[in-house]
């Protein structure tokens, strides 16, 4: 009896010894995930372009110089990801576009994100929902945390790896309909 509890002590130790260790490289990976998002602070000035292919209108702003969000920019941004189907204009959440911004730098281009789908307001996301069983009824585009796009001159489908690099919200692709989903809820692909 004496001896299977000395002999279970050593693996028990070896089992703490193993959490620990798991635990310290879940929290080591964690702030190098954070890191993407610590350096884009000390990045200067956050350019974003866009085309919405429902409206055709372009943009390019600095939506964030210095130290701080460019109020006037992201009205604007509000306005050309407006639901096209109502003419409602929503705010877009920052760190969508903080995550456009770091996706045009993962990609190394500087071309504009052809926009399908900004902001949805809930009154047109009911109807496609109704009509579509790809559009979810409590949709992150009705918070302005999610678009659908497309960047001119790159695949799809790197268009989506990039985007999952990112681990900053949801990614899904869509290849039938030629876009990929990107928003800041929970991490998770389809």
């Amino acid at each position: 009896m004496g001896s299977s509890n000395t002999s279970g002590l050593p693996s028990q130790r070896l089992a703490l010894s193993r959490r620990t260790l798991l635990g310290a490289s879940v929290g080591a990976a964690g702030l190098f995930a954070l890191r993407p998002f610590a350096a884009l602070a000390a990045t200067g000035p956050r350019n974003i372009s866009f085309v919405n292919l429902h409206t055709g209108e372009k943009l390019n702003c600095c939506y964030f110089e210095g130290a701080d969000y460019n109020t006037g920019e992201l009205a604007r941004i509000a306005k050309v990801l407006r639901d096209h189907r109502s003419g409602d204009v929503h705010p877009i959440d920052n760190r969508l576009l903080d995550t456009l911004h770091r996706l045009r730098g993962a990609l190394e281009t500087d071309k504009p994100f052809h926009v399908i789908s900004g902001y949805r307001s809930p009154v047109s996301n009911a109807k496609m929902a109704t009509a579509s069983k790809g559009v979810a009824k409590k949709s992150l585009h009705m918070e302005g945390m999610a678009i659908d796009i497309r960047v001119p001159g790159v695949d799809l489908m790197n268009l989506q790896k990039a985007a999952k690099t990112l681990q900053a919200g949801g990614v899904g692709y869509y290849g039938e309909s030629n876009f990929v989903h990107v928003d800041v809820g929970r991490v998770r692909y389809w």
